[in-house]
């Protein structure tokens, strides 16, 4: 059977990450984490006092010869992005990297340099990849487009017990701005902004249980592929 491209488009902290892991496993197919290599850009940025992207973008394009993004598989199964051989899967999942991750993902020239990886990566099928662009930019002919989506407030609030979780102490009302602030500019950027491919499956996961959730998106792919 032939394998297929999944492309995974929506909005943040709508679980796209978590779904296109179990929806790799479940098919046996590769998973690609474009969120995660956006955040890899946007922590090397950081790690060179890059700070203002309004008034820094000369600095930040002439960085990007040196970022070196790839995916490690841990001994345990999970997946590990890795930043000039650095595991750095724990670093770029803060709350300040995701802020500037967004921002970083406006510019064009960063935008091009990751798609032609991720073209790259799946150039031959058989992979699940999550973003903002998949299904409309980076993989338009895309076998299968789902596009996830929920409230802000539901999305806000997922966020928060992550955080949470990780041992930082968020504000409510800061997660909830900064969803909405990460949406507007998502939205609205000139380079490949977030929106809904036509031929896009629609999946509304507000009032849905994980479990509810994956086994919905498993009857879709089951449906593509056959």
């Amino acid at each position: 059977m032939k394998q297929i491209i999944v492309a995974i488009d929506g909005y943040s902290s709508c679980g796209k990450s978590t779904i296109a892991k179990q929806l790799a496993q479940y098919a046996g197919y590769r998973y690609i984490d474009t969120g995660a290599m956006y955040r890899a850009v946007a922590l090397y940025a950081i790690r060179n006092k890059i700070s203002d992207i309004s008034n820094q973008q000369p600095e930040i394009i002439a960085l990007l010869p040196q970022v070196h993004i790839d995916f490690a598989i841990q001994p345990d199964g999970l997946q590990h992005v890795t930043l000039n051989g650095e595991d750095v899967e724990k670093q770029i999942r803060t709350l300040e990297v995701g802020n500037m991750a967004s921002q970083i993902a406006v510019i064009p020239e960063v935008r091009r340099f990751l798609v032609a990886q991720q073209q790259q990566m799946g150039k031959n099928g058989g992979i699940v990849m999550d973003g903002r662009d998949i299904g409309t930019v980076v993989f338009p002919k895309a076998e299968l487009k789902l596009f996830l989506t929920a409230s802000p407030e539901v999305r806000a609030e997922r966020r928060y017990k992550e955080l949470i979780e990780k041992g930082e102490q968020p504000v409510m009302a800061d997660v909830l701005a900064d969803v909405n602030d990460r949406d507007y500019r998502d939205t609205h950027r000139a380079e490949s902004p977030l929106k809904q491919a036509a031929d896009a499956v629609v999946v509304d996961n507000s009032n849905m249980t994980r479990e509810e959730q994956i086994q919905h998106i498993y009857r879709i792919f089951n449906e593509a592929c056959k």
